[in-house]
């Protein structure tokens, strides 16, 4: 899978391809799908939820610059399985899901794998952990209408995030923090199709997310750069 269906896409680096090919994604996936458990594909795990594809979560997680030792904010656990990618970078990683009955079967699938740098919460990820605060780095899994404020003020100087960001229409960004804390830029990556992210205000009108975007890319073949000239402000 790793080779063929992710490194020939464009992630390059070694340390995430060898994450990748440590965690076992047949066992983050329910038992009707095991079976596609290694196509570079979403896969439904409930609740309208999917785990996202393979390629998506290498490529989010080489954009998200992991180094060992840093503090990686989740938003949306879903179904660990980012977050065990994001453990065998030797980061640790708080995760915030807003479904009770996956962050239970999540959590329990992570310690039965050993991923005990994993720290679960369950609430509205909008909001981040301010407790656990400032992260090295952010990534999200699920779309909001916009970067929401309190996730921006919890990303350290030097920090970055990664998040899907839209409705019906998606982009996934790169926000980074300046060394000093003053400044944000943000780069758009690619097109995707995300869950929205649920809790906190409801979306504007004309902006609601398609139910059933998973996790993948939109166009994977075009990525597109570039910097977003007025990034939000702390």
């Amino acid at each position: 899978m790793v080779d063929e269906q992710i490194r020939r896409r464009g992630v390059a680096r070694e340390d995430v391809l060898a994450a990748l090919r440590r965690v076992p994604r047949h066992v983050f996936v329910p038992e009707e799908y095991l079976d596609l458990a290694y196509d570079d594909r979403p896969l439904p795990i409930g609740r309208d939820q999917t785990i996202s594809q393979p390629y998506m979560v290498g490529y989010m997680t080489e954009a998200l610059e992991v180094a060992r030792g840093d503090r990686v904010l989740e938003i949306g656990l879903g179904s660990g399985y980012q977050a065990a990618v994001l453990c065998e970078l030797g980061a640790e990683v708080h995760s915030i899901e807003i479904l009770p009955e996956l962050a239970r079967r999540s959590t329990r699938i992570l310690e039965e794998q050993g991923y005990e740098a994993v720290h679960v919460r369950i609430g509205d990820g909008r909001g981040g952990w301010p407790e656990a605060a400032p992260f090295d780095g952010i990534i999200a899994t699920a779309a909001p209408a916009e970067v929401p404020q309190p996730l921006l003020d919890q990303l350290a100087p030097g920090g970055r995030m990664v998040i899907p960001v839209g409705g019906s229409m998606q982009e996934l960004r790169r926000v980074r923090r300046s060394a000093d804390g003053t400044r944000f830029e943000q780069e758009v990556l690619m097109g995707v199709r995300f869950v929205p992210m649920t809790g906190g205000d409801p979306e504007p009108p004309g902006k609601g997310a398609d139910p059933g975007s998973p996790g993948e890319s939109a166009d994977p073949q075009l990525p597109r750069m570039g910097t977003d000239p007025d990034p939000p402000r702390p």
